[in-house]
């Protein structure tokens, strides 16, 4: 399985070699697997001796993604992003540039040619427990120039996002990053030899850097971190931009304790508005996490949604045209057994059908997210609770 990602990979390298233009332009997540995505693909470009340019996004937002591909003969790469909408990548792309796309949410088939989603869910493997969107960069990086062993270590503190360990390819590469040395173990966990610095602790503050200092050049801080190391420097920015986010989540969760949640038969829910302004929408994301484990408020066996408005501004990019709102969903631990057996719809599954008419959805089974017209919010709830009765029913 992994010899036909290697197949696919050296086309895409081709075609990269190929290409006059020799200026690469990285899209990338705003979380830590987002961030080690990134580094490992500017690294692995700039060797091969591509200029990078960088946008973190949180979100692929169409009318950005438009603007992004409205030129023609581009090389661009979405790292931990895009292969859930690689179909309207295509759509958009229609031939006028080389994509590249290495990521490990749920994707979406492509139709351009000129668009290489090298997704390794497409290879039998799961972005949810086998791989990260780092990892998948990382196997892309080793395949353009076998020196990149030293990026392994990146593809680690990306991982650690993933629930229950370093399983299968994580695993392979975790491997090769301590026999050569550029890994070590340290304690539970393991360090990067380079920067004397545990990949938890670097993946946590990573975390902060990308979602809560979004709007704050938090993201290529944190990609040039992972770079060039620096980590006392960065230490104080993090903690501040964390304190930032406590106060903030104190005041959120007060409220729900004092309010409760709204419910469904299916669905709980609550909308922070504009609580967290000045912080990227994957704050929103984060809290649902630590909140699907708060057994006085949170129902054990029904799906958690967290609503945020969107900000407008997108760093480096310009002004949103629509008002919109993120709803970010997450999936109490008792309720996975349900998802795992068939039982129930997965997280993904969930908001890609109920936001099909109005939003743009993407995720895991266990976490997902969809942007939508802040509008729509009682609209998905209500879309979501029919589709939750049309598959118990079915």
């Amino acid at each position: 399985m992994i010899e036909a990602f290697k197949s696919q990979a050296r086309k895409a390298i081709q075609a990269l070699e190929r290409t006059l233009n020799k200026k690469a332009f990285i899209v990338f997540h705003d979380d830590a697997d987002g961030l080690c995505s990134a580094a490992i693909t500017k690294a692995a470009l700039e060797r091969v001796g591509f200029q990078t340019y960088m946008f973190c996004l949180e979100k692929l937002y169409p009318e950005v993604v438009m603007d992004i591909h409205a030129k023609t003969g581009q090389v661009i790469f979405y790292v931990d992003i895009g292969s859930a909408h690689a179909d309207f990548i295509s759509e958009v792309n229609q031939g006028r540039n080389l994509t590249v796309i290495l990521d490990h949410h749920d994707p979406k088939p492509c139709s351009d040619p000129k668009v290489f989603d090298l997704n390794l869910e497409h290879y039998g493997f799961k972005g949810e427990t086998d791989f990260s969107g780092a990892t998948c960069c990382y196997l892309f990086a080793r395949t353009l120039n076998v020196h990149n062993i030293d990026l392994a270590p990146l593809a680690i503190v990306g991982s650690c996002e993933i629930p229950g360990g370093f399983q299968s390819l994580n695993a392979v590469v975790l491997d090769e990053a301590l026999k050569n040395d550029v890994l070590r173990s340290k304690g539970k966990s393991f360090e990067i030899a380079k920067f004397q610095i545990r990949v938890d602790k670097l993946f946590s503050m990573l975390q902060v850097l990308g979602a809560v200092g979004y709007y704050e050049g938090g993201p290529i801080l944190g990609v040039m971190t992972c770079l060039e190391g620096g980590i006392g420097e960065v230490k104080a920015r993090v903690e501040a931009l964390e304190e930032k986010r406590k106060e903030v989540n104190k005041r959120v969760l007060a409220r729900l304790y004092r309010e409760g949640l709204k419910e469904t038969k299916h669905i709980q829910w609550f909308d922070a508005a504009d609580t967290y302004r000045g912080m990227g929408t994957k704050v929103i994301g984060q809290f649902c996490s630590f909140l699907s484990y708060q057994r006085r408020l949170v129902k054990p066996y029904k799906y958690l949604f967290g609503f945020v408005n969107v900000p407008p501004e997108i760093p480096g990019w310009g002004k949103l045209k629509e008002r919109l709102a993120k709803a970010s969903v997450r999936v109490p631990k008792p309720f996975k057994n349900l998802i795992e057996t068939g039982r129930a719809l997965g997280a993904v599954d969930l908001v890609l059908s109920a936001s099909e008419e109005f939003g743009m959805a993407d995720g895991h089974q266990f976490a997902a997210n969809v942007v939508l017209p802040m509008e729509k919010k009682e609209a998905l709830i209500e879309v979501a609770e029919n589709v939750c009765t049309c598959f118990i029913k079915s």
